[in-house]
């Protein structure tokens, strides 16, 4: 049975609306996922419904169980809507900026960067209302299960594209602000042990490649890339790519806002 909506099941969500579409088709064409699809989208009247309850199953275990995060997550939709509109804008980001994606159900359902990054939106909402002790237990979670930590006070905008996602870590302190994407294997952490803030600041439309680490609070302008496997420990001008270790200027992005370009050459 589906869980109280955050959205009113009559109100307009073409998002939604094209998701329970293309899985109707998908059921009637491979009979081998038609109860895995019933489950998992077909019987909720929102996406915040069904992204609860796949999340949940996911990241529940026998100490916590999966109804117990189910409860918590439909909790967090419904009293911060705005979560709602972060997940269809990263819903939106995947689809245009992935070639592999050319829906929206295939990341509700199969994208683990998809959904480690809603994960840490219930994780950070948890934070918000100081109930630390359980936002940490789903970070742990998260990263046991989708190979992905991201601190739970970390804060992050919408329209994330977190391409693959295996091994990216983002610390206490970071802030990624909207329309940024990157791929498996990112760090944005620290430099050591200093306290306070301490981790890097991604502004609006950056691109970071694969392997790439960002230490340190510094500040990666808007419209930045950075090269894949560069170590950045600096300021980066908005604008500029940097590549190498530690990384340097070596020319511009083709595009005003690499994020959405998803270009990991250099274009100098």
């Amino acid at each position: 049975m589906a869980s109280q909506d955050a959205v009113d099941p009559g109100s307009e969500d073409p998002i939604w609306s094209e998701i329970r579409k293309d899985v109707q088709g998908v059921s009637a064409g491979e009979s081998l996922l038609e109860r895995f699809l019933q489950a998992t989208v077909l019987e909720h009247a929102s996406l915040e419904s069904a992204l609860s309850f796949h999340l949940s199953n996911k990241l529940g275990s026998e100490m916590l169980p999966a109804e117990a995060f189910r409860q918590g997550i439909d909790e967090a939709f419904n009293s911060a809507p705005e979560i709602g509109e972060a997940v269809r804008a990263d819903l939106c980001a995947i689809r245009e900026r992935d070639p592999a994606c050319t829906s929206y159900w295939m990341p509700l359902l199969y994208f683990k960067g998809f959904h480690a990054l809603q994960a840490y939106r219930y994780a950070h909402w948890l934070w918000g209302a100081d109930r630390r002790a359980l936002a940490v237990h789903v970070q742990n979670r998260v990263s046991e299960i989708f190979g992905v930590d991201i601190h739970p006070a970390a804060t992050l905008g919408s329209g994330i594209f977190i391409d693959h996602a295996t091994s990216v870590v983002m610390g206490e302190t970071t802030v990624v602000e909207d329309d940024v994407s990157l791929l498996h294997e990112v760090t944005l952490g620290g430099t050591g042990k200093e306290t306070g803030d301490r981790h890097p600041k991604i502004r609006r439309g950056v691109l970071i490649c694969a392997g790439a680490k960002v230490l340190g609070n510094v500040e990666v302008g808007e419209g930045a890339k950075i090269a894949a496997g560069s170590v950045v420990l600096s300021d980066v001008p908005p604008h500029s790519t940097v590549a190498g270790i530690p990384a340097e200027i070596v020319g511009h992005p083709e595009a005003d806002q690499p994020a959405l370009e998803m270009n990991s050459g250099l274009g100098v």
